[in-house]
């Protein structure tokens, strides 16, 4: 699991339809939150079906600086043992870079009553609070001190409580889960996260021995236990690139069967796509897309989970340019998620932003042009718009897309996309 070059590039001749099958990876989402959860477990724990990105390198390279012993078993498969690590302080080098990282925040001071931790970094499109993650440690009994980009956390003993969460907030609620898997007494999260991923992550402490009841819900009671003593977990599929080769395929007026799904996962996705004029087919754990290239339009405001996923945002807006009249786009979670627009606009694109509203007015089509991904799914919109697009388009900064798909070019190869990653320091084509 490497890190890119940032100064490699992809040169996309778009214009073919995607046909055949894809397999979906774990989810990203999940892995760089259950990774961090290792630490609560004093014993071996294998975990499966990880997805080999630079997130979750990222991510085993903080534990083993810690102090764990992770070993690879094959490419999606890792052993972590964490029973002789003793840091509770993290490498701001590597924290800076991984919104994820705030999660050992949760993780280390369950485990050792105390975290240091530097603000954690990520894609940029506005502010991430981390406040409600703060008022839940103070209610659990820890003090927290934030100096010169560091948060320290501390606490003689954690003791279970009520939390409620003044807004919905996926790290929030897996960093309450965390801190409280090993408190004393038992914790009530209210106006919980409700988020697949979420889930996942109660489940592998679960299967390590915890007591977590209500995941899913927005009520969640985690009894602490006094140890972790380890087992195997496998990761549940990655709704986001499931939703993401979704798109992909209905842009490009392709055939695609996306497997090792949740279906009920993407029910958000698939009532969108239904509702632009693109036929989806479910089945037990995959879904078939297909597609005639022409869109209906329509409106689409992302919502804490079961609504439409702010991760698919910019992927649906993409598609949307394509549509016939104009649709409307609202973020409804974070405040400046429409960065990526310029970058459509460079290609062809009609939308105009206002706040955290979009109106995408459909072209005929796009136009090959160079672009840059801005953050990670601005990256998988970029990949989209090209695979559409008429004529070749670069891509630039690919750093943000290997964060979180593994082996997309690869995928999109064997789907008959026309892809070639270009090394920029060595001016060398990278095959596979």
């Amino acid at each position: 699991m490497s890190e890119s070059n940032n100064k490699d590039k992809l040169i996309i001749l778009g214009g073919s339809p995607l046909i055949g099958e894809v397999e979906i990876s774990g989810a990203k989402n999940s892995a760089v939150a259950i990774i961090p959860a290792a630490i609560l477990v004093e014993g071996k724990c294998v975990i499966d079906n990880i997805p080999n990105i630079s997130d979750v390198a990222g991510m085993l390279k903080i534990l083993t600086t810690l102090g764990a012993d992770v070993k690879h078993i094959n490419s999606s498969t890792v052993e972590i043992d964490c029973s002789k690590m003793s840091q509770h302080s993290a490498p701001y080098d590597i924290v800076r870079k991984m919104r994820a990282s705030s999660y050992l925040m949760g993780a280390l001071l369950g485990r050792f009553n105390r975290s240091s931790v530097a603000m954690p970094g990520g894609c940029d499109f506005g502010v991430r609070p981390v406040d409600q993650h703060i008022k839940g440690f103070e209610t659990l009994g820890a003090t927290v001190n934030i100096e010169h980009g560091m948060i320290d956390i501390y606490a003689d003993e954690l003791v279970g409580t009520n939390i409620y969460m003044d807004v919905v907030s996926v790290g929030a609620t897996i960093n309450l889960i965390l801190a409280a898997a090993r408190a004393q007494g038992t914790t009530i999260i209210e106006n919980a996260a409700k988020e697949p991923h979420v889930v996942d992550v109660a489940n592998f402490l679960t299967a390590m021995g915890a007591n977590i009841v209500g995941a899913g819900t927005d009520v969640i009671k985690v009894k602490g236990v006094p140890q972790l003593g380890g087992g195997t977990y496998s990761i549940i599929p990655d709704q986001i690139e499931a939703g993401t080769y979704m798109i992909m395929a209905a842009a490009t007026a392709g055939d695609v069967l996306v497997k090792n799904v949740i279906p009920k996962h993407l029910e958000s996705i698939t009532a969108k796509l239904l509702e632009a004029g693109v036929t989806v087919e479910e089945f037990d754990d995959s879904i078939r897309v297909t597609s005639n290239g022409k869109f209906n339009k329509i409106n689409v405001k992302t919502l804490p989970y079961p609504g439409f996923p702010t991760d698919l945002q910019p992927q649906i807006l993409t598609l949307l340019t394509l549509a016939e009249g104009t649709s409307i786009v609202t973020e409804g979670v974070w405040d400046n998620r429409f960065r990526y627009v310029d970058e459509l606009i460079r290609m062809g694109a009609n939308v105009m932003v206002d706040g955290k509203v979009a109106v995408v007015e459909g072209v005929k089509r796009l136009s090959g042009s160079p672009v840059a991904a801005t953050d990670l799914r601005a990256g998988a919109a970029m990949l989209i718009a090209a695979l559409a697009a008429h004529g070749v388009t670069e891509i630039h900064d690919l750093t943000h897309i290997d964060r979180g798909y593994e082996n997309f070019e690869q995928k999109l190869k064997a789907l008959g996309a026309q892809i070639t990653r270009r090394n920029g320091s060595r001016k060398k084509k990278r095959t596979g």
